[in-house]
């Protein structure tokens, strides 16, 4: 049977599987956001999470599903493409886990999360080990109604939260490519200076914050040469892969900037596997994240 070749699967975003297809290799079958592949698991930039060495549970009822689910681990996280109306009864059999927006500067979850499906009435698709510790790799935030600009600040939470890592008081922060505001608005809260940079303006109540400058310009014409020290350097400016690439390689051997955060973003017919010359550099993650559109995001830190 094919769902006993089963050697990892990947969630992707909704409107992003395209990508992943492209990625993953020995693809057995696709269930609506859910790729199966006779495969081992891979890296894979554009998948939400990634399921490692699932296994194949055969039950006989909902509570023998909850109970085999539960001798392998405590923390289940169901993603539903059929029968959900079983699935749902087994879910609520095991463990709550919490679905909570996270109110951030907050730390990643540290407890194990496995993932499960149905693959029909009495098979279950368990995997204890998996890529996301949240649940179907959705980062969900409290968000500021009121505050923000833009809902852009929620990928700078999410992509700040995977690296443990945030802008502390005091600390100088260049965001390329900053207009209308929302990544500002996001660093200035934490404390730190933060330089905007856009060929258009930010949102006036944005730029009257304390500890924002905004100037006029292109992003790329900063240079490390203008500047002493930078603590963090972030761009969600809108170019091709290669222009970002060539910018950010010269502040990285500069070594006058610490941590780097950067959108890298795709237009007309896209080479995906540019994204891996960033992974080239030390030390860097690339990741499709949850508040992604279609775009990755770079992040690196020199320690």
């Amino acid at each position: 049977m094919a769902s006993l070749n089963i050697r990892s699967a990947y969630l992707g975003a909704k409107d992003q599987m395209e990508p992943l297809k492209e990625e993953v290799d020995g693809i057995i079958d696709i269930h609506n956001q859910l790729i199966l592949s006779s495969a081992p698991a891979m890296e894979a930039f554009w998948a939400l999470n990634i399921w490692q060495d699932p296994i194949v549970l055969a039950i006989d009822s909902i509570n023998d599903g909850a109970r085999k689910l539960k001798a392998l681990q405590r923390n289940w996280c169901l993603y539903s493409y059929q029968l959900h109306r079983r699935a749902k009864l087994i879910q609520e059999k095991l463990p709550h886990v919490s679905a909570k927006p996270l109110i951030f500067p907050c730390s990643p979850p540290s407890s194990q999360l496995g993932s499960w499906t149905l693959l029909d009435q009495n098979q279950i698709l368990a995997s204890a080990q998996c890529s996301s510790p949240y649940l179907n790799g959705e980062v969900l935030f409290k968000e500021d109604k009121k505050g923000p600009p833009s809902r852009a600040y929620l990928k700078l939470y999410e992509a700040l939260t995977r690296m443990r890592q945030f802008p502390q008081p005091g600390e100088f922060c260049i965001d390329a490519g900053g207009s209308p505001g929302g990544w500002a608005w996001a660093i200035q809260k934490l404390g730190a200076r933060v330089l905007s940079v856009d060929r258009s303006s930010l949102d006036p109540k944005i730029q009257a914050l304390p500890n924002v400058e905004y100037r006029k310009g292109d992003a790329f014409a900063l240079q490390p040469s203008d500047f002493d020290q930078v603590d963090w350097l972030f761009s969600d400016v809108i170019c091709y892969p290669e222009k970002l690439f060539d910018w950010v390689s010269s502040w990285v051997d500069s070594r006058k900037c610490k941590n780097f955060i950067c959108t890298i973003k795709f237009q007309g017919t896209p080479d995906y596997g540019y994204a891996k010359k960033f992974l080239e550099i030390e030390r860097s993650q690339v990741a499709h994240l949850y508040h992604n559109k279609h775009e990755l995001t770079w992040m690196h830190t020199v320690k």
